[in-house]
Order: structure tokens, then sequence, then C-alpha cells
């Protein structure tokens, strides 16, 4: 039988000022002791270090060295004594990120109480953004990841902030696919309501989109409902409603800020491949998947060509595009916002509705509410800081992975 290893844990709060952790581990080099784990954190210029060590036989000189070096440094010390490696952690490892625009202490106390609920624990938070939203990371062990995000997904609802709930591992540093729908997620607006305007139709076909999205209608038969409209437009209406599009705020910043780590992107779209292939070049997207409108003597004929991309359509795409980059469906994020989404998301190793439909925030792994689609970055655990470090980095350009542009 293993007897536990008697341990010490030093904790030192204060002010912060360079060299402090120098000091406080060349005190400890002095005597025969291991380092078990380390956490170290500073806000607004106050520290708090934490180190657990094996105990000394005689510990008496080391316990004195810390108080010197306490005193010398002005700051607090805590030591306390135990037993065993206390940095190993329970299984279910799983991340917990918190997005507020604001974030209230409110939220962050329900967000605490449901994880305490399940028996979780938190072992470590860091704030990855602090504006245009405040976002944190919580490191969870112990959890049942399936009832954390069930618990969680309604507690957002009540605090009115969003929530994602992830498995921790490996996993997270492999190189993804990032899918997104276009209408309403990556641009602001319904390209086809847009064309409509030129038509004379706008509100009838707003009308079947908002139904469509909803999930009250057949994707399809609305599709070719609404497009059956739009018969005598000029296809150079196509290219002005391209130049008029709005992209969604932050929508260069994740595509950009993700290229730089390899990640694959794909744009699959009820709407119509003219416009789509365009996008797709502006943003030097890899993938496209979209509708092709048919176009005789220079005009929209009201009718589709080929096989349409609806509900089905997309998640087909999904897994075709992954399987054509070498890279797992776990390992894929899929981001939509209509009804026609759903089996994209489901189909994703991460699935978010982007300020979605009712029934598709129900049903995705996450929802994010706030207007602002470079948020996804955070649910992948990068921060705001690095996003602009590398923004500010003239000599870093995006590294362009290698496929369809």
């Amino acid at each position: 039988m293993t007897t536990a290893q008697p341990t010490l844990l030093v904790t030192l709060s204060g002010p912060d000022r360079p060299g402090v952790t120098a000091e406080l581990f060349s005190a400890c080099a002095r005597f025969p002791v291991e380092v078990l784990d380390i956490e170290q954190v500073v806000v607004r210029g106050r520290l708090v270090l934490g180190v657990l060590l094996t105990l000394p036989r005689d510990p008496a000189g080391l316990r004195a060295a810390l108080v010197s070096v306490a005193t010398e440094l002005g700051l607090e010390l805590s030591l306390e004594q135990g037993l065993g490696d206390a940095a190993r952690r329970p299984s279910g490892r799983v991340r917990v990120t918190l997005l507020g625009a604001p974030l209230r202490p409110a939220a962050v106390a329900a967000v605490a109480g449901r994880i305490a609920d399940t028996g979780a624990n938190i072992d470590r938070i860091r704030r990855i953004a602090r504006y245009p939203v405040t976002a944190v990371d919580l490191d969870v062990s112990g959890a049942d990841t399936a009832r954390l995000r069930t618990l969680l997904a309604a507690e957002a609802a009540r605090q009115q902030v969003d929530i994602a709930v992830q498995a921790a591992g490996i996993h997270r540093y492999a190189q993804r696919l990032v899918v997104m729908d276009v209408d309403s997620t990556l641009v602001q607006g319904e390209v086809i309501e847009l064309l409509a305007e030129q038509a004379g139709c706008r509100a009838q076909v707003a009308e079947v989109t908002a139904r469509a999205m909803a999930g009250e209608l057949d994707f399809e038969a609305s599709l070719r409902e609404r497009v059956a409209m739009l018969a005598g437009v000029a296809e150079t209406v196509l290219d002005e409603v391209h130049a008029a599009l709005e992209l969604t705020p932050g929508a260069r910043t994740l595509v950009r800020t993700l290229r730089r780590l390899g990640y694959r992107f794909a744009l699959v779209s009820g709407g119509f491949t003219h416009v789509i292939d365009k996008l797709a070049a502006d943003l030097d997207i890899h993938y496209t998947a979209a509708n092709t409108l048919e176009v005789v003597d220079g005009r929209l004929t009201g009718r589709l060509l080929g096989e349409i991309v609806d509900r089905a359509g997309k998640a087909t795409a999904l897994r075709r595009f992954a399987a054509d980059a070498g890279i797992p469906v776990a390992n894929t994020i899929a981001i939509g916002d209509g009804a026609n989404d759903l089996d994209m998301l489901a189909a994703a190793g991460l699935g978010v509705a982007f300020n979605a439909k009712p029934v598709v925030r129900a049903a995705a792994d996450t929802a994010v509410t706030l207007p602002y689609l470079d948020t996804v970055a955070y649910l992948l655990g990068i921060s705001r800081e690095e996003i602009e470090a590398a923004d500010a980095d003239a000599a870093d350009p995006p590294v362009l992975s290698p496929g369809r542009r």
C-alpha cells in the first residue's frame, strides 16, 4: 500500500511586480523539494500565486525562507500542509465558455452554482475578451458533459448570456473545418429578399423566408416558390446585390484569425452560387455549396438548376468538405441561424446557433446571441489579445492553407 506524500501549498498574494516568481523559486531551490503544481493570476495588478511542493523531512527551514521572501516582497503568505498530489484532476474535464455584454455577477454566480449542482469543480477561470463582449473560460473537472450542457443552456436563457460547454482534450488543438451559413450569419439580411426587391415582391418573399427559416415550411418547396417570383430579373442584379451586402460584424476577423492557424472554411448556403462564390473569393474561403439560378438571355427564369442544397444537403456538404480536407467530422464547426441549418449543426463536432430562430437555439450545442461573429473564436479558446497581437504584427501574414480558394 502506497503512503500519500506530504505536501505544502504555498500561496502568495498582493501587489504584483517583476521578479516575484523568480524570488519564490530561488528560495525553494535551497531545499530538497519538488514542484507538483503552479497556478498564477494577475488581476488589475494584484497577484495570486499558488505553488504545491513536496514537503521536506524538516520543513522549518523552508517555512522560514518563504516567510522571509514574502516579507521582502510585501506580500501575504499562506502555508497549508496536506497529503497527496492535489494537482491530479478528476475525470470528466470540460471547458465552459461564458459570454456576456455586459457580464453581470448574477450570471457568473448562476453558472458556478449549476456547475456545483452537478458535483463538478471549477479548477481555473481565465478572461479571454473584454470587448466588445466579456468572455471567460472555466476549466471544469468531474463533470457530466451532457447534463452540464443541459443545465447551463437553461441558465443562459435566464441570465441572458451565451454559454458553450465542450469536452476538453487534445482535439482542441487540431486543425478544424468551419462551415458557415451565409444569409443572416456571414452577411446581414437575406440575399433572396434583396433580389425580390428588384422584382417588386420583397414582402411576399420575406414572409415565405421567415416561415421557412422557422421550420414551418418545407425548404425546397418554399425556395422554388420564392425563386419563381424572381422571373424576369436581370442577371446584372446579382452583381449589384453582392456589392451591397454587408458582412456581419466580426466576420472578417474570424476568418482571418482562424486561417492563420491553418483552419479550412466553407460556405454552405440555400442561397445562390453567383453571390456565394463571390463572397468566398472576397474572404479566401476554400469550399462553397449553394443553389444555381437558371439564366436565359441575361434574365432569371424563375427556375433552379441541379440538385438543391437544402437542410440535408448542407449536412452532406459538410461531410464532403471534411473528407476532402482530411479533417474528421468531429473537428468541424458549423454556424447557422435557420431551420435548414439543423442537420448541419447536428452533424458537426460543434454546432453554433448564431442569432438563431428558437427551434435552432434549442437544438444546437451552443447559441451565440451577441451580434459579433468573431465571438466564435472565443469558444475555441482564442483570446481577444491574441487576435489583436496577430493583427498588429505586420511581419506575420495569415498562413494560407493549400486547397481551393
